[in-house]
């Protein structure tokens, strides 16, 4: 039997267990494959050769999210992400029994992933203890340069892409979808007592932070939200040529990432930015069509 991370924490026989390399396989398939959002991890485009090393991943980014999020004590949060970064360089270092760093060993030495990345995905996890505020988008920018960045990175490395000026262009569509996401997830933010959006956008409309906690939405709070979903979209268009630079598979899933994006913005501008009083979603029907459409232009740019 597997246990997600909190319930894992809290039984003795999960943690005290040796883990083979394949039950440790088995338990990051497991996780990736039984998320409680059903978020798919691994895309029917994606390579069968490369499943298990992106389920190794996820189970990381999984269990730091979840040490994060799911504890209910900041404090004891820290003290777990600290504990969850010495497992990390454990493992670089050729120590380790934990399932998630027994599976991920494997992968980081297939190809070659630096530390960086992991170990900057625990600093935004420990940055959601301390910092609920961000005073303006330089603030934002360097929390996504720790939350969201290192993930397109890791996802490149897992492809066989390690050169600056892929990363760049990566790091400029994972923030959009960072931002994407934190526009999308207003109400659910605020109920986290977390507000991403800059306080400095805010100010400039005259909008102050009781009327957002209230939730109340007026022509103040609408173009501060035309004013930040426009810098959303304008990193998703930045960073759309990546998607020229790759394989073709893997061109098609980023497509579908920054066009889901672009595609969230389109829903938050058809409910004239009133994100306080619903929180926008794609559809099944609008993802097949997103789908079709990534598939569509990506043939039509391969006979190019």
């Amino acid at each position: 039997m597997f246990l997600a991370p909190t319930a894992f924490l809290n039984n003795p026989e999960q943690r005290e267990r040796e883990w083979a390399r394949e039950d440790s396989f088995a338990y990051t398939r497991w996780l990736a494959t039984h998320h409680y959002e059903n978020f798919q991890v691994v895309s029917f485009l994606l390579p069968k050769r490369l499943h298990q090393d992106f389920y190794n991943v996820y189970a990381f980014c999984r269990w730091a999210d979840d040490l994060g999020d799911e504890i209910g004590d900041p404090q004891e949060s820290l003290r777990l992400l600290a504990w969850w970064r010495g497992e990390l360089h454990g493992m670089y270092e050729g120590r380790g029994g934990h399932p998630v760093f027994v599976a991920l060993r494997g992968t980081v030495e297939k190809h070659r992933l630096p530390i960086e990345p992991f170990d900057d995905l625990i600093t935004a996890f420990e940055q959601d203890q301390t910092v609920t505020r961000y005073r303006d988008f330089d603030e934002l920018f360097h929390y996504c340069r720790y939350s969201a960045n290192p993930v397109g990175r890791l996802v490149l490395g897992l492809c066989g892409y390690i050169d600056a000026g892929r990363q760049v262009l990566s790091d400029a569509t994972c923030t959009a979808l960072q931002l994407a996401n934190f526009w999308q997830d207003v109400i659910v933010d605020l109920e986290k007592d977390r507000v991403y959006l800059p306080l400095d956008v805010l100010e400039r409309h005259g909008y102050p932070l009781d009327d957002l906690f209230a939730r109340r939405f007026d022509d103040r709070f609408r173009e501060a939200m035309k004013e930040v979903t426009a810098v959303a979209r304008e990193l998703f268009l930045r960073g759309l040529p990546l998607a020229d630079q790759v394989d073709r598979r893997l061109a098609i899933d980023l497509e579908l990432f920054s066009r889901g994006g672009l595609k969230i913005l389109e829903k938050i501008e058809r409910q004239d930015y009133n994100v306080l009083r619903a929180r926008p979603a794609i559809s099944k029907t609008e993802r097949v069509g997103l789908l079709l459409g990534a598939l569509t232009r990506r043939a039509f740019s391969s006979a190019a």
